[in-house]
């Protein structure tokens, strides 16, 4: 399974279908917002957002959102790089309810060759989320330092650092 793309395999203009989505519980959003200190009562409190929202319901606090699309991309986009440059851009479009599920793609906008070290470049991307019924919820687009294949040939190929199992007498090839 591949898992990133160096330079390379970049084509401007391709476009990544991350997959499976992820079905955000209750429990996802309250532990986000817990972890991060963020305890709006329109995240956690069903009575405050029932009573005083427009939505009448919990809603997902954005910064979770964001956060499962860019892991969901690092498979098909960030897997090998070198660094994540800058987030040019974030917008909440339409909210997130406990319940819904989240899928995302990613467009590869440009790419361009580094200018101060001749084994990278970067890329830029946008990545959509949207929800089982096609409603977009987030965008964002984010400019990438991936490898050129020469970088990771000099480092160990595809998979560096991966240990290769020895065998011992426990082992039943032993």
């Amino acid at each position: 399974m591949q898992f990133g793309r160096s330079y390379e395999e970049f084509e401007v203009g391709a476009v990544y279908k991350h997959w499976p989505g992820k079905t955000v519980t209750e429990y996802d959003d309250h532990l986000f917002c817990l972890l991060t200190m963020n305890h709006h009562p329109l995240h956690l409190d069903v009575n405050y957002a029932t009573e005083t929202t427009q939505f009448g319901q919990n809603v997902v606090v954005g910064n979770y959102v964001y956060s499962l699309l860019l892991g969901m991309s690092v498979p098909d986009v960030s897997g090998k790089a070198i660094a994540n440059l800058e987030i040019e851009s974030l917008r909440h479009v339409a909210p997130t309810f406990h319940g819904d599920t989240i899928y995302g793609e990613t467009t590869v906008l440009d790419k361009w060759e580094s200018t101060s070290k001749d084994d990278r470049g970067v890329v830029h991307v946008e990545t959509i989320g949207y929800k089982q019924d096609g409603t977009v919820v987030c965008i964002f687009r984010r400019k990438v330092m991936v490898p050129k294949q020469s970088y990771l040939d000099a480092r160990g190929g595809e998979q560096p650092g991966r240990p290769v199992p020895r065998p011992d007498r426990n082992w039943p090839g032993a």
